[in-house]
């Protein structure tokens, strides 16, 4: 049984040209045909032509391995947010800054894409917690860290105002 590395170029009798694309399965590449998506392959099929070999690189990835990588980098960006409800009484409303200076321009930004942003804020201090936590940090270097959100947390208690419901609020060292 020959073993050909990602990125080598074949040609299937019935798929035409492909890629592997994966080769960590002993016995099975993932090789993609443009004509035809994704397919398994048995690496003992003796009907494969190759078209061009690829030399695998001594500190190669596999594709699982970049999957693996990307999904640690998006996944915190994408989990789903919690339906967090603005108080009614700022449903609608303006966020107006004005400088000192009169002579310069005010902001005005709509509150809930304001409220939207504390939210998102808060729900990524709770996964940068979860990541501590979880990771291979000492306990005392996790204690610090913990500390260090939970007093971003007491600074960001101004904006409670903003929640309808108390339990989304935030809450530093004085919380429940």
């Amino acid at each position: 049984m020959t073993s050909y590395p990602i990125g080598t170029k074949i040609e299937h009798p019935k798929f035409g040209k492909g890629i592997i694309i994966d080769d960590e399965d002993e016995y099975i590449y993932n090789i993609y045909f443009p004509e035809h998506g994704e397919k398994e392959i048995s690496k003992s099929f003796d009907g494969l032509i190759v078209i061009r070999l690829i030399e695998k690189a001594k500190d190669a990835i596999s594709l699982d391995q970049v999957r693996r990588i990307l999904e640690d980098i998006i996944e915190p960006l994408t989990e789903l947010v919690e339906n967090v409800k603005i108080g009614e009484r700022w449903e609608g409303g303006t966020l107006i800054l004005q400088p000192k200076d009169k002579s310069l321009q005010s902001k005005e930004i709509p509150i809930e894409g304001f409220f939207h942003k504390i939210v998102m804020t808060r729900d990524r201090l709770r996964v940068m917690e979860q990541k501590i936590n979880s990771s291979k940090l000492s306990d005392t270097e996790k204690v610090e860290l913990t500390q260090y959100i939970t007093r971003i947390y007491g600074s960001l208690t101004t904006f409670n105002v903003f929640f309808r419901f108390k339990d989304d609020q935030f809450k530093g060292t004085g919380g429940d």
